[in-house]
């Protein structure tokens, strides 16, 4: 039975870490205050040098030496971000020149929060059907560049840091799927009426003109968040999405051993944690460190719970995450 595994993992942060005691010299806000509401303690910052689609190459990088293979082993590239280096082209055609990958496939998926699970299911689609053997998935944010760090969008800046991570995924040939390392199956949704309540207004081509001064004047080109919206959504489409893809591969939610969320808020994560009744030893989170960093903080977090001991080859694992969009969508695979 042909199916993928993900055979190498690879992050990379910026050095420069943001506390919440430095965030409070910008705008009016706390280290407690941000704690309290999201669980995240520091973040990292890229320098103003550093693109996207270069901590996507350093994190990709790290991927390929960690599964034992060379970037000409690669038969395509899936990115996932919402801040690419430029408006167009995408970003994995800057990290596909980076790394001297030209002739193979580079794609781009702007899924927001869920955009590694979206990519991840690329790859493994690709895989199943003989299109592909091996592929490099990519999650990569910059962040940093495009926060209000003012008073005025605190809501929003405390919560996102910068950084990458990147897997290997490639073709296995499944004999016991008891054992064997594989992705069962991903599960994607999307909700467009949402779509206003987490957004970057502007720019776009939905104005009569792409930029105008008096939209840079409006701020409308810092992202907008309905808070309780977004919550209420996350905890409700992420615990949905765990039931649905634990049901598709007739397994119990108990019957995963470690469960990896997307990082947007520690309180949504252990919401959703206690309404499908998971045990917290379960759960791995890494915003604490990192905050959101979008389409990285899956593939941060497996990096994570691998280095930490928590993930562990013959695992069970649900990734699932909810974003901008809205879109969500889970993951379940044997590590």
């Amino acid at each position: 039975m042909r199916r993928s595994r993900i055979s190498g993992l690879g992050i990379h942060v910026p050095d420069r870490v943001v506390t919440n005691d430095e965030l409070g010299t910008f705008m009016d806000t706390s280290d407690e205050w941000i704690i309290q509401r999201t669980g995240i303690r520091e973040r990292r910052w890229a320098d103003p040098e550093t693109a996207t689609s270069d901590l996507g190459v350093a994190a990709a990088r790290a991927a390929l030496s960690d599964a034992g293979v060379e970037a000409s082993d690669v038969d395509m590239i899936v990115f996932a971000t919402l801040s690419p280096d430029h408006y167009f082209p995408g970003a994995a055609c800057f990290l596909q020149a980076k790394m001297g990958m030209g002739g193979i496939p580079a794609i781009d998926v702007r899924q927001q929060c869920t955009g590694f699970v979206y990519a991840l299911s690329l790859a493994d689609a690709y895989v199943r059907i003989g299109m592909a053997s091996r592929v490099l998935v990519v999650g990569a944010e910059i962040h940093s560049a495009g926060l209000d760090v003012t008073t005025r969008g605190r809501d929003v800046a405390v919560l996102f840091g910068d950084g990458a991570g990147a897997a290997v995924v490639e073709a296995t040939d499944v004999a016991d799927p008891a054992t064997d390392p594989h992705i069962w199956s991903s599960h994607l949704h999307a909700d467009g009426t949402g779509a206003e309540e987490l957004w970057l207004p502007a720019p776009g081509m939905a104005y009569e003109r792409f930029m105008t001064k008096d939209q840079i004047d409006a701020g409308l080109q810092y992202p907008v968040m309905n808070g309780r919206t977004v919550f209420v959504n996350a905890v409700k489409r992420m615990s949905e999405a765990v039931v649905e893809a634990a049901a598709a591969n007739d397994i119990e939610v108990a019957d995963v051993d470690l469960f990896l969320f997307h990082q947007a808020n520690l309180r949504i994560n252990q919401s959703v944690a206690g309404h499908l009744g998971i045990d917290d030893t379960k759960v791995f989170n890494t915003i604490e460190r990192y905050g959101n960093t979008t389409a990285a903080t899956i593939p941060i977090g497996m990096f994570e719970a691998r280095a930490a001991g928590a993930l562990e080859p013959g695992m069970v694992v649900m990734l699932a995450a909810f974003g901008s969009g809205f879109t969500w969508g889970a993951t379940l695979l044997r590590f």
